[in-house]
């Protein structure tokens, strides 16, 4: 999936913080990370401002929507129809393991 596709299914909306935005200024996300087995197909991309990319940055994902409860609300409001259900799953698994044990364990 190109780009411009994955912003316009998004709305030109940052799935983590909800604000529409001009396309140049946007960022494609990979939700499961290519180092960690994740892909370019359009379950595994959505779309993210810069800002809140970077505020992301190397973070598993569950990280990052534990430490932002409005991330984590706009993410799974905006990017669940989207979204690969094993992705999901993973990410929603994460959760709990992180709420469980604390990040980075």
């Amino acid at each position: 999936m190109r780009r411009e596709q994955i912003f316009a299914r998004d709305d030109y909306q940052c799935v983590y913080c909800g604000e529409r935005y001009e396309p140049e200024t946007l960022t494609v996300d990979h939700v499961q990370p290519r180092m960690r087995g994740g892909d370019r197909s359009g379950g595994n991309l959505v779309t993210a401002c810069g800002a809140c990319n970077a505020r992301k940055g190397g973070m598993r994902l569950a990280e990052f929507l534990q430490t932002d409860a409005s991330a984590r609300e706009h993410f799974f409001r905006l990017a669940a129809a989207h979204v690969w259900p094993r992705i999901l799953r993973t990410v929603r698994d994460d959760l709990a393991r992180v709420e469980r044990t604390g990040p980075g364990r």
